[in-house]
């Protein structure tokens, strides 16, 4: 639409940055950390700006990029230095730049709040979507195209003249001789795009290359669609505006509407994130009909136009620390914990990366800045670390070999994660009700549970000496534990972690202990590993142990 967030003027960001500077906190560096990570970070703008302006390759999502580049300023604020980035122009294959025969204004960012601010304020207010692509001015002399110039600073930019003329989206003549400015947005044309299901689509990274690359093909020419948002010079009100840019055909029209209290500015932004459109889109731009002469124009941002943003689907986020939980298998889990950030109206304060594997690909470690989505708009993911910190914090990573399915039975060094796995996941299999996490690191805690069965044998008094247990909850507990050894035989042997493919039917625990490989194999869907796994569990001395215990303690099944 109105800007290409990558090409704003420092002005235009700066209203942005010093509320963002205000509402986030400094980082809680050292001053000599700050300085080297904000270098650093201006370096990686720097990179990503040269790939993307010059060589049409964009490295890093526009959203992420636009995230980074606000907290590069906040650093910079953090440090009382002038906010200095300034995005290159875009540079093709062609040589020159010219002035814009009129200033491609930028557009200040606002939130539900500023836009009811800003719609109350004004009337004859008109909406448009904000179309993702790269900013482009075209001027005609006689109906003929003979200029295009990139947004570039939005005084300035690079002569896309000859590339124009080569873009069948792009008239070279109008039908009739008029002379006139435009300013609209070059697209990447793409099939019933909807925004909310595909936000990456690459849409805007796909038209810089289009107009960087030296000899494109005629398909990808042809790719390339275009969106007048704007005539500076042309008919004073907004329908004879439209009307007109019809005649001449361009489709501004069918997608500028008035706003009104039927259809407000939140009723075309929800429909338009979610309906189909021949284009990406990033949010709406809403604009009064009335603007000033185009001789006052210029790149900062016009108290005239404003643009809403859709709901954030992907953040940047700085990692607090990272957290290896051990699971009731013995499978190690890395927690990042995230300084937090909202998405789709959610507070995400950490992310799970799955395995100790993907944490060793990525070398995540605290003060990095990760991407963060929800898949299927519920569960937070890691895609990607944008850039690492300079400092690399040293982490104790538990070692793989040290857990296992037959690991961390009772309370020894560096069990407790995995003997606390085990008994929320036993005291679920045996129906305990009220009986979580909290119930049973407290037992732990005390003392009171150092074994997987030692609950068995607990006393009322021992639980009332349990820091928080009064004499009721101690009573219902015990009441509980009592309860659990009239569960059925086949869950406890789940309780106990049986692995996959045994069942109770067969027999008693000696029965199955008593079982070869190649028996369990004809069990249906018990292959060799699982096999393996079943000898395994009812052969482990300390399963047997813990079988002759819930015998003694008269549960069926042992």
């Amino acid at each position: 639409m109105l800007l290409s967030v990558r090409t704003w003027l420092l002005g235009g960001l700066i209203g942005l940055v010093t509320f963002s500077a205000q509402a986030a906190e400094c980082p809680d560096w050292s001053e000599e950390r700050l300085s080297r990570e904000s270098q650093a970070l201006a370096e990686h703008v720097e990179y990503w700006d040269i790939a993307y302006h010059q060589d049409g390759v964009a490295l890093i999502d526009d959203v992420l990029y636009d995230q980074a580049v606000e907290r590069l300023a906040t650093w910079q604020q953090c440090l009382d230095q002038e906010v200095n980035h300034r995005p290159l122009p875009r540079v093709t294959r062609s040589s020159g730049t010219r002035d814009h025969p009129v200033a491609q204004t930028g557009l200040n960012k606002a939130d539900d709040d500023g836009v009811r601010r800003f719609t109350s304020r004004r009337s004859d207010l008109w909406i448009q979507p904000k179309v993702d692509g790269v900013a482009i001015t075209l001027r005609y002399e006689e109906g003929e195209l003979v200029e295009a110039v990139s947004r570039g600073d939005g005084e300035r930019g690079q002569d896309w003249t000859a590339r124009a003329l080569q873009l069948p989206g792009v008239p070279n003549t109008l039908p009739e001789p008029l002379s006139a400015v435009f300013q609209g947005e070059l697209y990447w044309q793409l099939e019933e795009h909807i925004q909310s299901r595909s936000p990456t689509s690459g849409a805007r990274g796909a038209v810089a290359g289009a107009m960087a690359q030296s000899s494109p093909t005629s398909a990808t020419l042809e790719q390339v669609g275009l969106f007048v948002w704007d005539w500076p010079d042309g008919p004073t009100t907004m329908q004879e505006r439209l009307t007109s840019l019809t005649a001449l055909g361009f489709d501004t029209a069918e997608y500028t509407y008035p706003l009104d209290d039927r259809r407000d500015a939140g009723y075309w932004r929800d429909r338009w994130f979610n309906s189909p459109l021949p284009f990406a889109t990033d949010g709406v731009v809403i604009k009064q009909a009335e603007r000033p002469g185009v001789r006052r124009w210029s790149s900062s941002p016009p108290d005239w136009a404003v643009a809403w943003k859709y709901p954030a689907q992907q953040a940047l986020a700085e990692v607090r620390g990272i957290e290896f939980r051990v699971g009731r298998t013995g499978r190690v889990t890395p927690l990042v914990w995230l300084n937090p950030v909202q998405l789709e109206g959610r507070r995400i304060s950490r992310v799970s990366l799955g395995s100790l594997e993907r944490w060793e690909s990525l070398d995540v470690r605290p003060g990095d800045q990760v991407a963060i989505t929800l898949a299927g708009l519920t569960i937070p993911q890691l895609t990607e670390v944008v850039w690492h910190t300079q400092e690399r914090s040293p982490l104790s990573v538990p070692p793989p070999q040290r857990y296992h399915l037959f690991s961390c039975f009772e309370l020894t060094p560096g069990c407790d994660a995995q003997l606390l796995a085990r008994l929320i996941y036993l005291g679920e299999q045996l129906g305990m009700q009220g009986v979580g996490e909290g119930t049973w690191q407290a037992l732990i805690e005390a003392g009171v549970v150092t074994q997987l069965l030692d609950w068995l044998t607990v006393e009322p008094h021992q639980l009332q000496q349990v820091y928080g247990f009064g004499e009721a909850r101690s009573a219902a507990l015990f009441q509980q534990f009592q309860a659990a050894r009239s569960a059925p035989y086949a869950a406890w042997l789940n309780a106990l972690g049986m692995p996959p493919g045994g069942s109770a039917r067969l027999g008693d625990w000696y029965t199955l202990a008593g079982y070869q490989r190649e028996e369990w194999q004809e069990m249906p869907g018990v292959g060799p590993v699982r096999a393996e796994a079943l000898v395994g569990f009812f052969s482990h001395p300390e399963l047997q142990d813990m079988a002759d215990l819930l015998q003694q303690a008269g549960v069926e099944g042992f």
